[in-house]
């Protein structure tokens, strides 16, 4: 049994890998901003500690006594991207990561997993992406190299440090739900042309790698993606048929730009990117085609 630090557990991400982790075993102490969390009451392996981790304070202190920690604080990117917000997408995320390392005792011996993103790579158009590529240039791969870079840090601690560089994750909840309701209501498709690769990962996959990393002791980054890859318009049929709605609304690249700004660009990316790191140990994918992840969450 280990006593797992999982910062930003009352998200989408955040409360099923809580879940997760319990049932394997350990216990989790959860932080986020969150007042309250709906598995404070239910379970005695679970504590809940209400905190802004983008500034110092006695929550740090759980830090210490943690054999694990998972860090996925970050503000939603599904948002306009104001000046002011994106400042809180890099501020969420960069602060978080900064404090919990700074927090670290010398020679921890810890193991933390912090979460990036595939965007890490930037808009790389047909090119195969695996972890060895370099980093984009735009705002999201910016973030994304900051952010690893402040959890790398932590090896200075003496901790194991994995980086989970995550696909858009399908499950009950988070980006699905925004993409699905389009689709209810008789108007999903492709976003622009939809030629475009688009990165997923089914949500049980990612608590299976987690474990996966754990019980390997394993370090380094890690592409959270599913073993095939798909194209966007190809993800659209296949969220149209697992809903039995037609795909046939597209979103023209103009207007989603025009609507959305530099997060619609963001949604244009081309991302084609294989999970070859945790191939390569031995991961084996519960969900490996996007059709197949889908079918599964919505006969749930």
């Amino acid at each position: 049994m280990k006593t797992i630090l999982i910062a930003g557990a009352s998200g989408f991400v955040g409360q099923y890998l809580s879940r997760a982790m319990i049932a394997q075993g350990h216990r989790v102490t959860g932080l986020g901003t969150s007042k309250t969390h709906p598995m404070e009451k239910e379970n005695d392996w679970f504590t809940w500690v209400c905190a802004d981790t983008t500034t110092q304070g006695d929550w740090q202190d759980h830090v210490s006594t943690a054999d694990v920690i998972i860090n996925l604080a970050g503000r939603s990117i599904f948002k306009p991207w104001t000046k002011s917000y994106k400042q809180a997408i890099r501020d969420s995320r960069i602060l978080t990561t900064q404090n919990l390392v700074n927090a670290l005792p010398d020679a921890w011996q810890g193991h933390l997993i912090s979460t990036s993103a595939v965007g890490y790579y930037g808009d790389r158009a047909e090119t195969v992406l695996t972890e060895a590529d370099p980093g984009g240039q735009d705002f999201l791969a910016q973030v994304c190299k900051e952010w690893e870079a402040q959890a790398l840090k932590a090896e200075d601690k003496g901790a194991k440090v994995c980086l989970m560089r995550f696909g858009v994750v399908l499950g009950h909840g988070g980006a699905l739900d925004v993409m699905g309701r389009a689709f209810k209501f008789f108007m999903g498709g492709p976003l622009g042309s939809g030629n475009h690769w688009f990165p997923w990962i089914h949500i049980q996959d990612i608590a299976r790698a987690v474990d996966f990393i754990l019980a390997k002791g394993l370090d380094g980054a890690f592409n959270f993606t599913g073993p095939e890859p798909i194209r966007q318009k190809d993800f659209a049929r296949a969220l149209g048929k697992a809903l039995h709605r037609p795909a046939i609304t597209p979103a023209p690249a103009f207007m989603v730009k025009l609507v959305m700004g530099e997060l619609g660009a963001s949604l244009l990316q081309s991302q084609q990117a294989f999970p070859r790191a945790l191939e390569n140990k031995g991961f084996s994918f519960a969900h490996k085609t996007a059709a197949k992840a889908l079918e599964a969450i919505y006969s749930d």
